[in-house]
């Protein structure tokens, strides 16, 4: 699994982490090995642009999801690569490191759990998961829970 990630947020961050957990998510979800995945850090003002040009959003949000044309995804270990023989290019999460120190302090836990907990949520979006409807919500924050349950178990170890 190849995943790219660019700290260009001004913020220090443990990004070995983000990749694992994202890594995680990946494993745990049956993703071919051979997708690749992107994740950038980046500023308050970088993803407040983003927001507003991309879901007509005011502000900056936590986490952005860029998923791939849905017909290149390769979600499961019975396909090698997807069309043209390439990996699967599963598509771009965008964190705001700002914006999740905030939430994490009003959340009651660490800035690094809650970028844990977004690179999770991203990664599913990329997947197809949303949470617009409460059946959606429900099945989507489920499945985060369990996969960050299961990735924080692996560590303590």
């Amino acid at each position: 699994m190849s995943i790219e990630i660019a700290n260009e947020s001004g913020v220090e961050v443990d990004t070995d982490a983000v990749l694992a957990v994202a890594r995680h998510a990946l494993d745990e979800m049956g993703v071919n090995p051979l997708a690749e995945l992107s994740v950038l850090l980046v500023d308050i003002d970088y993803m407040s642009e983003l927001n507003h040009r991309w879901m007509g959003g005011d502000g900056p949000t936590d986490v952005l999801a860029f998923p791939m044309d849905e017909g290149s995804v390769d979600h499961g270990p019975g396909e090698s690569t997807a069309a043209g023989g390439e990996p699967a290019l599963l598509g771009d999460i965008v964190l705001c490191p700002e914006v999740a120190a905030k939430q994490a302090a009003a959340a009651g836990h660490t800035a690094a759990d809650e970028l844990h907990l977004l690179t999770v949520h991203g990664v599913l979006h990329l997947l197809g998961y949303d949470h617009a409807e409460p059946e959606e919500e429900r099945e989507m924050f489920a499945l985060q829970a369990r996969l960050l349950g299961s990735w924080r178990s692996t560590r303590s170890r």
